[in-house]
């Protein structure tokens, strides 16, 4: 599979939830990436879909636990002390038996996460950045009542949208301390000139040539280790959400490709996503590819790959990047089994997004912010438009786009599973200072 997006950013590879079990690319939950045999783990098949048997998905109900406050968890949660590099660990809510009446509150559950675009887009949509910057001159119409910290929520308001402004596709930090690879690669040594030479130029490519949706930070002291947040693209499940990689140069770097982790708060929402933060793309050599959709030292680049990861993985009809999947399920059958997954898909992304607004990546903190404040209407208007059967993937910018049949029912579990994550979302967004959010809060 293979598509030219031009300007280096090809998109090159295929994709498969199964791994190569000799490749040395992710990661488990220990920092160190590699067993002692130099292999991965196998994989054991689970995927997102939470497939019953029965050609449905279903999504969890058995939470027996209280229906404690999702912030409250969040409390618990955001004091965590853990080690450079290493994921919280995160109490994820499962769901409560489903009742007549959608809950205001989610549950927690004991359940553990341990480890923690310019994609081809069917809808026209204006380029994140005109939008921010639209969004920030708004948000200037605010309310003039002073905070604690002497500021008004108007000057909040701007202050965040400004950073958001501001905030660079590339840039170079310092600390590097939670990046999941900082105890690997070349950490207290010094790499070969020509070595060097090759990172300098990838960052001369990312720097140039990265799209509106993705961002990257690299490390002064450390050239093997970059950071790229993804914003999910429209058109998919995976539509305003942010997603974090931390990738690793190893020492032979371009003649193996580069290593990549993917936080993911211990959920599994794409085929090629693993909970424990493994990455499966040709590009990489963690999936069987044939020519140019592997990795290639003298003209596979580092964009390539992010570029891939956001338009090959994070893509609308995620459930066929199971392999065979696409011939083996055709037609009537085929739609349903990939909208069901899509519904599955979007919870997860919720539960991302809250995962990632209240512990946000080193050096993206107001890039995360600003994205949320800045989209939190858009994101809390498709949860409504999907409570009432508009298809996950159609609401862009907040409204259903043309071209999309808007059921007459929602599916119960569905319907349910986003009533208990609305309110999360709404107090979630509130704290992060959005406003006209309590509208969409659910009655108890």
């Amino acid at each position: 599979m293979a598509k030219d997006l031009g300007n280096s950013t090809s998109v090159v590879g295929s994709t498969s939830g199964f791994l190569n079990s000799h490749n040395l690319n992710g990661s488990n939950s220990d920092v160190s990436y590699q067993d002692d045999n130099g292999g991965d783990e196998v994989d054991d098949g689970d995927d997102v879909s939470n497939y019953d048997g029965n050609d449905d998905y279903i999504f969890d109900d058995d939470d027996n636990g209280d229906n404690d406050d999702y912030l409250h968890m969040q409390a618990q949660f955001d004091k965590e002390d853990l080690p450079p590099g290493v994921e919280a660990l995160v109490s994820w809510l499962k769901d409560p038996p489903p009742s007549a009446n959608v809950p205001s509150a989610i549950s927690t559950s004991a359940q553990s996460a341990h480890t923690a675009g310019s994609s081809a887009s069917s809808f026209p949509t204006e380029s994140t950045e005109s939008k921010y910057k639209a969004i920030a001159t708004s948000s200037s119409i605010g309310t003039a009542e002073s905070s604690s910290d002497g500021k008004t929520e108007e000057e909040k308001d701007n202050e965040i949208m400004r950073k958001l402004e501001l905030f660079k596709q590339f840039d170079t930090v310092g600390d590097f301390s939670d990046h999941h690879y900082s105890r690997c690669g070349f950490s207290g040594q010094q790499p070969p000139k020509a070595w060097t030479k090759k990172i300098q130029d990838e960052w001369k490519i990312l720097e140039k040539d990265l799209p509106d949706t993705i961002y990257v930070r690299v490390y002064e002291s450390r050239m093997d280790l970059l950071r790229a947040v993804i914003v999910g693209p429209q058109g998919t499940p995976y539509h305003d959400g942010l997603f974090v990689f931390d990738v690793l140069f190893p020492p032979a770097y371009p003649d193996i490709p580069p290593m990549v982790y993917y936080y993911s708060g211990g959920l599994r929402l794409n085929p090629n996503l693993y909970d424990c933060g493994k990455v499966c793309l040709s590009l990489l050599n963690t999936w069987n590819g044939n020519g140019n959709e592997k990795w290639m030292p003298k003209t596979s680049t580092m964009l390539q790959v992010l570029v891939s990861i956001q338009a090959l993985i994070l893509n609308a009809k995620p459930f066929f990047n199971e392999p065979g999947y696409e011939n083996m399920y055709v037609g009537e059958e085929g739609d349903r089994k990939s909208k069901g997954y899509n519904e599955t898909v979007f919870i997860l992304s919720l539960k991302t997004m809250m995962y990632t607004l209240r512990r946000a990546p080193k050096h993206f903190e107001d890039l995360v912010a600003g994205h949320f404040h800045a989209r939190a209407h858009d994101i809390l208007s498709a949860c409504k438009a999907y409570m009432e059967g508009a298809p996950v993937g159609s609401v862009v910018s907040g409204r259903i786009q043309d071209g999309y049949e808007v059921a007459k029912d929602c599916p119960r579990e569905f319907k349910a599973a986003i009533g208990r994550m609305m309110n999360g979302l709404v107090s979630n967004f509130i704290k992060n200072g959005a406003k006209d959010c309590e509208q969409f809060r659910l009655p108890s």
